[in-house]
């Protein structure tokens, strides 16, 4: 069973978890066609979230291939279909309120949602970006709603050139989109500064990964 603390925000106390507008989002243009949303403490009861995610999702463990080793995975994963529930009413409203948002830009709806659990700051996930299926090859939209404790989400272009550093938890909405998976790459790398766990919750369209 995974375990989790969890150092609260004093921002975000509440236990009424319940979504934001989104007409304070923000954008910043990356370059080479890439640019990223961002909309702190979209969601507010985050923390309250974060702890019922950490107990009820049916986390997986899971190891993969590297070179000539089989490894752990630096984190826990939960994946969610299209049609399926999923394990919090604000996240299909999230889901519902981005695909509205971003209808005429994406011009479809975001259908799926993968989960990461950050347990501490030793989990993390190494550069890349999300290029399995048509963001390899298409213009595509990630959201990522962080809950839990702050960690530094970086961006860095795949060319070379200088990294974004964004610290995302407690309710933070963040959608990279545009070229972004294709010419950027994002990390969440390993902290000794870490005060809790993180879960991010990815929204992609169909056939993105």
């Amino acid at each position: 069973m995974a375990t989790h603390q969890l150092q609260g925000s004093l921002f975000d106390q509440s236990d009424d978890v319940r979504l934001g507008s989104l007409a304070g989002i923000r954008r910043t243009v990356l370059g080479d066609g890439a640019w990223i949303d961002l909309l702190p403490g979209w969601l507010s009861g985050a923390d309250a979230l974060f702890e019922q995610l950490a107990t009820e999702v049916p986390w997986k463990a899971e190891r993969r291939q590297m070179y000539e080793r089989v490894v752990d995975v630096p984190r826990l994963l939960a994946f969610y279909g299209t049609g399926e529930t999923l394990p919090h009413p604000v996240l299909d409203e999230a889901r519902r309120a981005l695909s509205e948002h971003y209808a005429d830009e994406l011009g479809e709806a975001f259908t799926t949602a993968g989960l990461c659990h950050y347990r501490d700051g030793r989990d993390s996930v190494a550069w890349h970006g999300d290029r399995i299926g048509r963001g390899a090859r298409e213009n595509t939209m990630v959201a990522i709603l962080s809950v839990g404790a702050a960690r530094d989400l970086l961006l860095r272009p795949r060319r070379g050139g200088a990294t974004v550093r964004q610290p995302l938890g407690h309710g933070d909405l963040i959608v990279m989109g545009g070229s972004c998976q294709r010419t950027w790459e994002h990390a969440v790398p390993k902290s000794t500064r870490a005060s809790g766990g993180r879960i991010s919750i990815q929204f992609r369209p169909h056939g993105v990964r």
